[in-house]
């Protein structure tokens, strides 16, 4: 039995760790992120409508909206499992690219 002060505990994790760590396995699956990081909150800006929050416990990113209520609706994982939510993130991701088409001018340049 460990004394009190012993005891191990779980691994604190930053705001700005999770956004990084969130980035990295995003890379991984070709989904692009930038990293904002400030008054104890990180995000990462992926596209167009999709911006995740991390914080406390959990990334957060908007996947809709209620009409009826006039709300927008939010999907929530773990900060503990970047890679499963980076998963989730990025069939967000591929949905928002086919229903948000380039700009004329974006258009243009993309390769």
């Amino acid at each position: 039995m460990y004394p009190q002060h012993a005891r191990p505990g779980p691994e604190v994790i930053t705001s700005l760790d999770a956004a990084e760590q969130l980035q990295r396995e995003l890379i991984h699956l070709n989904v692009p992120g930038d990293v904002h990081d400030g008054y104890g909150i990180a995000l990462v800006s992926v596209w167009v409508g999709l911006v995740v929050w991390c914080h406390h416990d959990g990334f957060w990113w908007r996947t809709g909206w209620e009409p009826n209520r006039k709300r927008a609706i939010y999907a929530r994982h773990p900060l503990p499992e970047p890679e499963r939510a980076a998963r989730r993130i990025a069939l967000r991701y591929a949905e928002l690219r086919r229903s948000h088409s380039h700009s004329p001018l974006i258009a243009g340049v993309q390769p």
